[in-house]
């Protein structure tokens, strides 16, 4: 008995591998174990998925050089599924390693599909609205654990619109440290004022301090992050309310 449900989980399991490679650009490697049998299967539940994968690429410039996840107990609407479109019945928590390239992370920094999803930061100085719109961003992961970004910004205010550039060194999430930004520099630009600096770390303040990150129909949290020479080591956990398209 126990082999054949199994079968049923390696048939089911090979089934979702060939679907998760349909929406990938690009896969080194895949490999998914969903854990269920068959009368579970027959309502569309599992007891959890594992997935493992590497170079990951999808919308062509966003590389993954290594995905780990486990979730929990996982509910889709099969109705739906049969139509090729997966439906979460419940949400779902799953925890995740992430490896990253420094190289796959500048490049998707310049891609159109991110630079389209970097949000504008509204600060509220004095009564007006101040925005902050990210326009280039660029990474250097170092051997000390440190981050170094260097970036663009587009500074509107006062119904004007100027471009500044900034260098900054930050210290990431640990289990036992939260963020450090030990060093931050306006390198190119006219600056800002006191009032909207002020402002600005209190934006980031918040932000540091909300406890997950929504997200296309996702809530994660960064638990933990290890960086190396040119490449990083994240540690999510996320609630899925539902699956994103890729």
């Amino acid at each position: 008995m126990q082999d054949e449900q199994r079968l049923e989980e390696q048939a089911v399991s090979k089934v979702a591998e060939m679907q998760m490679s349909s929406q990938l650009d690009q896969a080194e490697k895949i490999n998914v174990d969903v854990q269920t049998d068959l009368w579970k299967l027959i309502q569309g539940q599992a007891d959890g998925v594992s997935f493992s994968g590497k170079g990951l690429v999808v919308q062509k410039d966003i590389r993954l050089e290594e995905l780990v996840l486990q979730t929990d107990k996982v509910d889709i609407n099969l109705f739906s599924a049969l139509f090729g479109e997966v439906q979460l019945n419940k949400p779902v928590k799953t925890i995740a390693r992430v490896v990253l390239k420094e190289a796959d992370i500048n490049r998707a920094m310049t891609s159109n599909y991110v630079r389209s999803k970097m949000p504008t930061f509204d600060l509220n100085v004095d009564g007006e609205i101040v925005s902050f719109k990210p326009q280039q961003i660029q990474i250097f992961l170092a051997e000390d654990g440190k981050i170094k970004c260097n970036g663009t910004v587009l500074l509107h205010e006062k119904g004007n619109s100027r471009s500044l550039s900034f260098t900054a060194m930050v210290r990431p999430r640990t289990q036992t440290q939260p963020v450090i930004f030990e060093s931050f520099q306006w390198t190119e630009g006219d600056g800002i004022s006191i009032e909207t600096m002020a402002a600005l770390l209190q934006k980031v303040k918040e932000l540091m301090k909300l406890p997950y990150i929504q997200y296309d129909g996702m809530a994660f949290q960064i638990k933990k992050m290890e960086v190396q020479k040119e490449s990083i080591n994240t540690l999510v956990e996320a609630y899925i309310k539902q699956i994103p398209t890729m």
